[in-house]
């Protein structure tokens, strides 16, 4: 496992959150990879630095021979002596000293016995591959050599050469190399250190936060006190911090939602048992009503009736409704315009009110639909708007609700239409979400999201045409599916 845990509670009472193990941690693997990256560049300049120290160390040589060459030249080289001849050759470290002008090459001072030489360099022309080669080679198969360094020193035109064994070479480019390796180090354990410090104040230790947030808040995803608090910063590790806090902010709200839903669950569910039986009772008075004469009671009773027996399929599906999803549709032949009548005379609305209400469907249109589902959508749709235009206290205004219908082939469109306030701004956002688009204090949402539910279980769309103050139109369209909508009489002649 990537994390280690204790199971302690800290002074404040909360859980330690699970710890990341410093050989694992990213401090550790920053600071491990700076020196090593810092070492990789050091290298690379270490190699041609090398390369050029051997070039110098050679020419410095050359030249020093030169100087000796010059003064013999002026002297008589010829009339040295044996014990001069090892002398001067002893003091410049050379086996042989020679020089050439004017293309005739002439030997200054020698050894005994003209050594054998291992490797040739031309000063004036060694590139720095060559150097290169020359640096390695020599440090790692020299010490026993003899090398033979030659260039042109000085304006005169003369070309100096010296013959001379390489493991003084050698071994001040080993000195060289091993000092240029400890700055080296040294150079990459401070420059580690400063990118450590910077990168791990300004990106590891946001990033520990953001972990450590993250844990803590995945052990209590309900605890407000542990979402993270973002840095006032403008670049990336800010960007996230922020999103962060927002996305732990919205979990938040959406399980304090759940719980709400659970909880409002779980007292619909204590409701609907007593619920039952007392919708039972009022459903055998509604049956009693029927025997009165009186022709308004007739009239009204059926529709009562009617609305009874919703009342209790609702009710006997509210549980259902909180372990699964609305049933699928039972798709009848249906009159339009007799549903919307009975949603009309179900709106809390006074006969003599100031609310009109009006069926513009067509009297013969037939639609294949669930007629208890569709009831429930319109009946949503139509108490919104009453309750809306009901609101306003203002008597001068109008106040009218209107469904029409509209047909065309292979749809059918419901247009449910007020002239009330329209909807507020948080409701056109949260259109169809429970809970959220209430268009009213107090409101839960719920009624426009059964709607657009059911709607879409018919294989429809629900949406909203038009919310400005005085139109507020839904716009129900229902697909006519492999049943064709019966429209005969006047729809028929159009």
């Amino acid at each position: 496992m990537a994390f280690q845990s204790t199971h302690e509670d800290d002074a404040t009472g909360a859980p330690d959150t699970p710890a990341v193990p410093l050989t694992r941690g990213l401090s550790l693997k920053l600071l491990v990879l700076t020196v090593i990256f810092v070492m990789v560049a050091e290298v690379l300049i270490f190699i041609p630095s090398v390369a050029n120290f051997g070039q110098q160390w050679m020419g410095q040589r050359l030249r020093t021979v030169a100087a000796v060459g010059v003064v013999l030249l002026r002297g008589e080289a010829d009339s040295l002596t044996r014990e001069a001849s090892n002398d001067i050759l002893m003091a410049t470290g050379a086996k042989a000293i020679a020089v050439r002008e004017e293309g005739v090459a002439r030997l200054l001072v020698v050894s005994q016995m003209p050594p054998e030489v291992d490797m040739h360099v031309d000063l004036d022309a060694v590139g720095p591959v060559d150097a290169i080669g020359q640096a390695f080679s020599t440090l790692f198969f020299g010490g026993n050599r003899m090398i033979r360094v030659f260039g042109d020193v000085g304006e005169g035109g003369r070309e100096f050469e010296v013959i001379m064994p390489d493991a003084p070479l050698r071994s001040a480019m080993l000195t060289y190399a091993r000092n240029v390796g400890l700055l080296s180090l040294l150079i990459s354990i401070f420059t580690a250190t400063l990118v450590f410090a910077a990168i791990n104040r300004v990106m590891i230790r946001p990033i520990r936060a953001m972990t450590r947030s993250m844990l803590a808040f995945g052990q209590a995803p309900d605890d407000p006190s542990r979402v993270i608090r973002p840095e006032n910063r403008d670049d990336e590790i800010g960007i996230a911090e922020r999103e962060l806090a927002q996305m732990q902010r919205t979990l938040l709200n959406t399980l304090g939602e759940r719980k709400r839903l659970a909880d409002l669950g779980l007292a619909v569910s204590k409701i609907n048992h007593d619920m039952r039986n007392m919708l039972a009772s009022a459903h055998l008075i509604s049956d009693r009503l029927a025997t009165i004469e009186d022709p308004t009671v007739q009239s009204l009773t059926p529709r009562l009736l009617r609305t009874l027996d919703r009342a209790v399929s609702y009710s006997e599906g509210v549980l259902a409704y909180g372990r699964t999803q609305e049933e699928p549709p039972r798709l009848r032949r249906v009159r339009l315009r007799a549903l919307v009548d009975d949603v009309l005379a179900t709106l809390p609305v006074e006969a003599d009110g100031e609310i009109a209400l009006e069926n513009q469907v067509e009297p013969d249109l037939e639609i294949r639909a669930d007629p208890d589902q569709l009831f429930r959508v319109l009946a949503n749709l139509s108490r919104n708007a009453v309750q809306a235009m009901g609101a306003d206290s203002d008597s001068a205004t109008v106040r009218a609700l209107s469904i029409a219908s509209q047909y065309r082939p292979g749809m059918v469109t419901i247009l449910v239409s007020d002239t009330g306030p329209g909807l507020p701004t948080r409701a056109r956002k949260n259109l169809f979400a429970a809970f959220k688009g209430a268009a009213k204090s107090g409101g839960t949402g719920l009624g426009l999201a059964i709607a657009h539910e059911l709607v879409r279980a018919h294989g429809g769309t629900l949406e909203l045409v038009e919310s400005i103050p005085g139109s507020t139109v839904f716009a129900i369209e229902l697909p006519t599916g492999d049943a064709e909508i019966l429209a005969t009489g006047a729809l028929a002649a159009k």
